[in-house]
């Protein structure tokens, strides 16, 4: 046994082409380039590899020869866990694991970084998606200075790179004007704030926020502000339904409680809806509430959730394959110029919402 690990520490491409009886170069392709061989010749070094207990070329020695990684990145702002538990952001990741599966592609997820732990500097990559990050995120800086190709999703467009957003603004406004339609005058937001404060705030359009708050902020003050309401604003340190339980609670158990809420997701709209049935009362008798996403969870609440529909897959789909065109360019020193996709939006109306009791 132990002489039979020790062969296959030894085993290397010369080991396997002594065997089959071929050069070097020949066993190389059977791995790198099979279409250089004849199928029956590939087989056959493969069989003999395998017999040897040769496991394949070196990843790192690979990459630093061909000058590639054969991975990309994607930045996240939040911790990891997000990714796999966040239904918008699972369903982006699973647009880009299918639409990178005939490249080669692997996807590595890049959290912010901590102290000395910093992925964005540290990761080999072939190129990065940055994805609904802090503006401040020192990832974001690294990525730039290492001059990876970049494609920026759900966030400020950049001018030397190209860039997918939804239509956050008018989704926004679109679902703050279809309450006003139905006559509601005392509307609470309830939204997630990368820059705070959090809590009751004033003024709440900060210019350190990201680019989905800041347009859909401006979008539901742009629908409210026609008809002059000023609405009760919540910012909440992150999209977490827990929270936005807590912040309905505290909105919708006072003397005069908003009469509807809007909310940043369809995650926070379901925190809200908790909240009212806990405090007894009725969606949409007693308060509308509106969701944004259109997200699977939006047509299995109780009952089922106004919102704003986003095509998430069609997003992420369009950045793999400005990310993937893009690393080819680079790659052949070709002049690219930054490509801004910005997707439509739409208000879907569905039993969470309904003209106030006031004006029945």
């Amino acid at each position: 046994m132990q002489a039979r690990i020790e062969l296959m520490s030894r085993v290397t491409l010369q080991t396997i082409a002594d065997r089959v009886g071929v050069s070097r170069m020949t066993v190389s392709n059977a791995f790198s380039r099979p279409d250089q061989l004849s199928p029956e010749l590939r087989q056959r070094i493969l069989s003999a590899a395998d017999d040897l207990g040769y496991v394949g070329p070196d990843p790192a020695a690979r990459a630093l020869a061909r000058g590639r990684t054969g991975a990309v990145g994607i930045l996240l702002t939040d911790s990891l866990r997000d990714a796999f538990t966040d239904e918008v952001a699972t369903t982006f990741l699973g647009a880009i694991a299918d639409e990178l599966e005939p490249s080669g592609l692997a996807l590595t997820l890049l959290a912010s970084g901590r102290g000395d732990i910093v992925p964005a500097r540290d990761v080999p990559m072939d190129g990065a998606f940055v994805y609904s990050c802090d503006t401040r995120s020192p990832g974001v800086e690294w990525l730039r200075r290492r001059k990876l190709p970049l494609v920026y999703v759900d966030h400020a467009p950049v001018d030397d790179a190209p860039s997918v957003n939804i239509d956050d603004r008018s989704g926004a406004r679109a679902a703050a004007e279809h309450l006003v339609e139905l006559g509601h005058r005392r509307v609470g937001i309830i939204t997630a704030s990368f820059a705070g404060p959090h809590g009751l705030v004033t003024n709440p359009v900060s210019t350190g926020d990201g680019h989905v708050t800041t347009q859909r902020m401006l979008g539901w003050l742009d629908g409210l502000d026609a008809d002059g309401i000023r609405p009760v604003v919540m910012q909440l340190p992150t999209d977490d339904e827990h929270l936005a339980y807590d912040a309905a609670r505290s909105l919708l158990d006072t003397v005069e409680p908003p009469t509807a809420l809007l909310c940043f997701s369809d995650l926070l709209a379901t925190g809200a809806l908790r909240a009212a049935d806990q405090l007894g009362l009725n969606v949409p008798g007693d308060v509308s509430i509106v969701g944004f996403d259109d997200s699977t969870l939006a047509a299995r609440t109780r009952p089922p959730l106004t919102t704003v529909r986003q095509d998430v897959a069609a997003k992420g789909r369009i950045a793999t394959s400005m990310l993937t065109a893009l690393i080819e360019q680079t790659r052949a020193g070709a002049t690219t110029q930054a490509e801004h996709v910005v997707l439509p939006t739409t208000l879907v109306v569905r039993d969470s919402t309904a003209r106030p009791r006031a004006v029945e």
